[in-house]
């Protein structure tokens, strides 16, 4: 040993605290992972809760750690010995290393005492803090190891299983056992450990006297410095940022705290000889009730230190400090960390706010950035430690609702270093080449005495910096220090051993001169790492409640939750806890940062979405008092007012016109709506902030989740707001529908405002989805909600009698009845109502409609060729000797369900209109919204030649009808009748069929004559029972089933029109008036029949039924209905 100690190059003492402090860590993670391990009864090694084994477990326990291998408490362990081999051996071998670790400190400790290193934080900084991080990775590692319940029953059972099959104990475990016995009490073994080591490290701690009291400072203290203010002098603005003890200024007081507070407990000794120990030790136990040992393993210094020092002798004036320095801590810490952290919140938004204003200022005050991360760490960390473990007397302390903001400055700072390292870059490149190098080359030519390898070194220092330059920052060179930085670690050590030829203690300048010069290339090469080591907040990881309550607290409070996106952001720093040594772990804290990320963001989006639907539910109030239902009371009272009638109660309060809440009498008031939208654009601050995050791996993008969840919440919307009731048969009227919808859409289009997210892209996502049958998660839409009500609650009231056809007003009307219906019919089919319709709905929705009103057709059509087939003997007689009276009326008496066929064919009449009115509304909408496309297809429709296949011209009538045209055969309800053909029965016959159910309607329509309702009011030009609506029917029914059958339209229709004329001439002569009451009602359907066909024209009318009966038949019409109105 006295050989090395004249070459300490030879002990590699920085190499050696740099591989141990590394090890240590990641033995620290492999020890908190056994420990989490044996505290969670599922992941808990299956042999410690095995009731098998439960005797044997107890045996080994007790007689740790003896070897007892005879005893019949071990018969099940010898079945199960190689399993347990298998499975703790894992669990074993980490302990042996965390042996062989202790092993390897003790040694260097013993070299750095026989060496005598001389340590000066502000000098050789890297030395002693590697020096003093080791003895408190160290203690650490023994405090957490003897708080491991199982590790007794993990090393003997393997150690048992291990005799059992091998014959011989694990060459490790006598030196293990008795390690594991030695460290029951670890900081008591290792406060006789530490007596020779109390010289180096007491000097190591005391060194701290001027930089740790310097960083305990109170908020007002740090406000009357104006500590972190790049404004507070401006003339200063642009100098660079100096500290004789740069690496100092940034360095974590939560580390200095454990250095302090462990390493007096260690080498107690002083405090009592030393005032400026003790002084430091006190100011210590002052700010903190616990310490970290490793992520959340916390330490409880007061009771800790008490213990200890309770057993000593001599050492009451110790305790006292201790008891005084507790009441301390519990009254104080708590408020003087507050006022701490209200500090800093403003200092950092300052900061932040000025170096985005001027990135080049990230140059000189590179410093002020780390130093600002540095203490909001140390204070963000404080809380969380202490709110989990605080004293319950001073709570208040211990919530605060604005770390949000706090947080939030710390990644906006973060952002501005690794957005303008480039500027960083050249600011330090310049630097060094400029002004590092020089300095450093006068100090080296000034030294007296400078050692061959110490000045070898040195100049390849000042040459690494002279030959640096901004073109090599331009051209994106990759820079690498580390070597650099390891030399001079190398030379701290060659230089601080006793009997140094150069003695770093001798030569303080030369030491703050490098160590500033190592954090200047910390800027250029090193960025990333140097962000970790100042602001790295992944602890949260372990305080998962903890981090959702804050995450809770900053989202209920408005003022603050424009900083929520600093949640997800610190699932970004969760990797960087994980360690080599340990890769186990890295999938398990991997999957809860992206669960944690991925849950916050969903909270953000949720609530934003909460708050968008409450604004659209106000504008859809706002909206609705603008119907024009809501101005009837108005206009009654101007009416009355004109006309100077007394209406109403005296002292009835008038009704509020829209409008009046905009009037403001006071700026301060403060209306719902207005807290709303500040609430929303505060939130959606958060959400706009970064456009995407990675955490492992995955890529988080904030705006997304909201507009998913816009999209959701618009189609719950638009199919809430149709208020369909099931029950009731209620829905709300399509116009009021559409006016919701669209102030609905004026809200989200408004968030483009606030967010930059594509709300075109939710509109056509949800409207599209809305005009299918079912949505993308299989729910029904507002196309199915209409559809299924036109259909089994309008029309079926149609076919009840109980409202009819108004071809005047071009609408359904309620007809006066006894059982009142809940709904005005007119109110859901004027021509207002079918064009919101088509507006809502769209061309697919509208297409569903007519293919569902088609659907229902077929089905009366199917109805029908059954009558046609009953009576096919008697209808094809009837077809041949329509000229002989006596015969047909003979024949009629045969026909069978007469009244059936007429009220089916009424019933496709009425569909039919109702299906012209819905494609004339469509028509309408979409000649507004895209006029050149719809004349295009009416060109296309108007100019088929009459030459050409059908199958073509089907094609054209099929674009011509999804764009609401009127075509001459009905394409949808060719699709509908093709459907339905039989396979039993021959095409021929089909067509007879077909043909047959004409002739069964022309002969069948004299009936109509003696029906009361029969009668035709030229006031809704139609007749009340609906039969005006036979005209649309007959048409459309014949060109679609003779283009189904290839028969000649024309020819069929001919043949009806005659067949018709003859059959309604003969009730011309007929004398009974209740068969003919309202004959020349009926008259008029061959008019109608006539008007409404594209294939029959009035000279073909003419030509078999007299026009001057018709004339005759409308005269008699509009003289009846005067008489009956007057």
């Amino acid at each position: 040993m006295s050989r090395s100690v004249l070459q300490p190059s030879q002990q590699k003492l920085a190499e050696k605290l740099t591989i141990l402090n590394d090890r240590g860590v990641g033995m620290l993670t492999r020890l908190y992972n056994i420990k989490k391990a044996c505290g969670d009864p599922k992941a808990k090694p299956s042999y410690l809760i095995d009731k098998n084994l439960e005797s044997a477990v107890k045996f080994i326990v007790r007689k740790f750690p003896a070897v007892e291998t005879r005893n019949n408490n071990l018969a099940q362990l010898q079945k199960e010995k190689s399993e347990i081999l298998k499975n703790l051996a894992l669990y074993y071998f980490t302990f042996v290393d965390v042996m062989e670790f202790k092993d390897h400190v003790c040694e260097l400790l013993n070299t750095i005492d026989v060496c005598q290193v001389f340590f000066d934080i502000t000098v050789n900084f890297d030395l002693t803090k590697n020096y003093l991080d080791l003895i408190i990775t160290y203690t650490t590692l023994m405090i957490l190891l003897s708080r491991i319940e199982e590790r007794k029953a993990i090393i003997g059972l393997y150690n048992y299983a291990h005799e059992m099959t091998h014959g011989a104990s694990d060459r490790e475990y006598p030196r293990l056992g008795q390690m594991i016995v030695d460290y029951e009490n670890p900081l008591k073994k290792m406060m006789e450990e530490f007596v020779p080591h109390s010289k180096s490290l007491s000097d190591a701690l005391i060194s701290l006297q001027m930089v740790y009291p310097r960083r305990n400072l109170s908020a007002d203290q740090w406000r009357n410095a104006q500590l972190l203010s790049l404004i507070s002098a401006p003339s200063t603005m642009l100098n660079p940022a100096q500290s004789d003890t740069m690496p100092c200024e940034y360095l974590s007081l939560d580390a200095m705290e454990k250095w302090i507070i462990f390493g007096f407990i260690l080498c107690h000794g002083i405090l009592n000889s030393d005032a400026t120990a003790l002084n430091l030790w006190k100011l210590a136990l002052q700010s903190s009730s616990c310490l970290a040992l490793f992520r959340d393993e916390v330490f409880h210094i007061h009771k800790a230190a008490e213990d200890l020092f309770v057993n000593i002798r001599g050492y009451n004036k110790r305790i006292n400090d201790i008891r005084e320095c507790k009441e301390a801590a519990v009254s104080h810490a708590g408020s003087m960390h507050r006022e701490r952290r209200k500090f800093l919140r403003s200092a950092l938004k300052e900061l932040a706010t000025v170096l985005s204003d001027q990135p080049g200022l990230l140059g000189p005050k590179a410093l002020f950035v780390f130093m600002a991360l540095s203490f909001a760490r140390d204070e963000i960390i404080w809380l969380l430690r202490h709110a989990d473990n605080m004293p319950k007397k001073s709570a208040d302390d211990f919530i605060d609702k604005h770390i949000a903001e706090l947080i939030f400055y710390m990644e906006e700072l973060r952002a501005h270093v690794r957005k303008y390292g480039p500027v960083m870059q050249r600011y330090y490149v310049q630097y060094l080449s400029g002004f590092d190098a020089v300095v450093l080359n006068e100090l080296v030519q000034n030294l007296s005495v400078c050692p061959e390898d110490e000045s070898i070194i040195m100049s390849s220092f000042v040459n690494t910096m002279t030959s640096l330059s901004v073109k090599q920052v331009e051209d994106g060179d990759v820079f690498d220090f580390r070597g650099m930085r390891l030399d001079w670690f190398r030379l701290q050590a060659y230089t601080s051993v006793s009997k140094a030829s150069l003695s770093l203690a001798d030569h303080r300048e030369l030491g703050k001169m490098m160590n500033t010069i190592i954090f200047h290339t910390k800027m250029v090469d090193s960025l990333v790492e140097m962000l970790v080591e100042t602001s790295d907040l992944s602890i949260f990881c372990f305080y998962s409640r903890a981090f959702e309550k804050m995450f809770q607290q900053c989202l209920e409070l408005p003022s603050q939750s424009r900083y929520s996106i600093a949640f997800p952001l610190l699932c970004t720093h969760f990797m960087s806890c994980t360690h080599e040594l340990c890769p186990e772990e890295r999938h398990h804290i991997g999957d809860r940062s992206l669960s944690l990320c991925n849950m916050f963001l969903d909270e953000m989006a949720k609530q934003a979405r909460n708050l968008i639907t409450d604004i659209c539910t106000e504008q859809c109030t706002l909206s609705d008092q603008l119907l024009p239902k809501h101005c009837a009371k108005t206009i009654s009272q101007a009416v009355n007012k004109k006309s100077k009638k007394q209406t109403g109660k005296k002292g009835e309060p008038e009704r509020e016109k829209p409008g009046v809440e905009s009037m403001r009498k006071n700026r301060l008031v403060v209306t719902n709506l207005d807290k709303l939208h500040t609430a929303l654009s505060e939130l959606c601050f958060s959400i706009n902030y970064v456009p995407n995050m990675v955490v492992w791996e995955h890529t988080f993008t904030p705006r997304e989740y909201l507009t998913s969840h816009l999209e959701i919440r618009f189609t719950k919307s638009i199919v809430g707001m149709t208020m369909y009731n099931q029950a009731t048969q209620e829905i709300a009227k399509p116009s009021e529908l559409l006016t919701s919808v669209r102030a609905y859409m004026t809200v989200l289009q408004s968030i483009e405002n606030y967010v930059q997210i594509d709300i075109t892209r939710v509109f056509n996502n949800v409207l599209l989805q809305q005009t299918q049958h079912l949505d993308s998660h299989g729910e029904p839409t507002i196309t199915s909600l209409y559809t299924n009500w036109y259909l089994e609650t309008l029309l079926r009231q149609v076919s009840n009698g109980h409202i009819a056809y108004f071809p005047a007003m071009k609408a359904f009307v309620n007809l006066p009845t006894e059982n009142e219906l809940t709904f005005n019919a007119e109110e859901y089919s004027d021509i207002s109502e079918m064009r919101a319709l088509s507006e809502l709905l769209g061309p697919y929705g509208m297409k569903f409609l007519s293919e569902s009103l088609m659907w229902h057709i077929s089905s009366q059509v199917a109805e029908l060729k059954k009558l046609v087939v009953e009576n096919v003997e008697v209808l094809t007689q009837m077809r041949t000797s329509f000229d002989k009276p006596d015969q047909m009326a003979a024949l009629f008496k045969r026909l069978s369900s007469v009244d059936s066929v007429l009220k089916r064919m009424t019933i496709i009449g009425v569909i039919l209109s109702f299906r012209s009115l819905a494609q004339e509304a469509l028509r309408d909408v979409l000649s507004y919204h895209i006029p050149f496309l719809v004349s295009s297809i009416e060109d296309f429709k108007d100019h088929i030649p009459r030459e050409t296949d059908m199958k073509v011209a089907m094609n054209v009538y099929e674009l011509s009808s999804a764009a609401g045209l009127p075509c001459e055969i009905d394409p949808a309800l060719v699709v509908a009748l093709s459907s339905q053909k039989s396979e039993n029965i021959s095409p021929e016959e089909e067509y007879k069929i077909a043909c047959l159910l004409m002739v069964f309607v022309a002969v069948s329509l004299p009936t109509l004559a003696s029906n009361v309702m029969s009668q035709y009011s030229p006031a809704i030009e139609g007749h009340c029972n609906n039969i005006h609506c036979l005209a649309k029917a007959i048409n459309q029914i014949a060109a679609a089933l003779f283009t189904i059958h290839k028969g000649s339209i024309e020819d069929r229709l001919k043949e009806f029109l005659a067949l018709a004329s003859s059959s309604l001439l003969k009730i011309g002569q007929e004398t009974d008036k209740t068969t003919t009451r309202n004959r020349e009602s009926v008259y008029l359907l061959l008019d109608m029949i006539v008007q409404e066909s594209p294939f029959l024209t009035m000279d073909l009318l003419e030509s078999c039924f007299p026009y001057v009966l018709l004339r005759n038949a409308y005269h008699a019409v509009y003289k009846q209905s005067v008489t009956s109105s007057a």
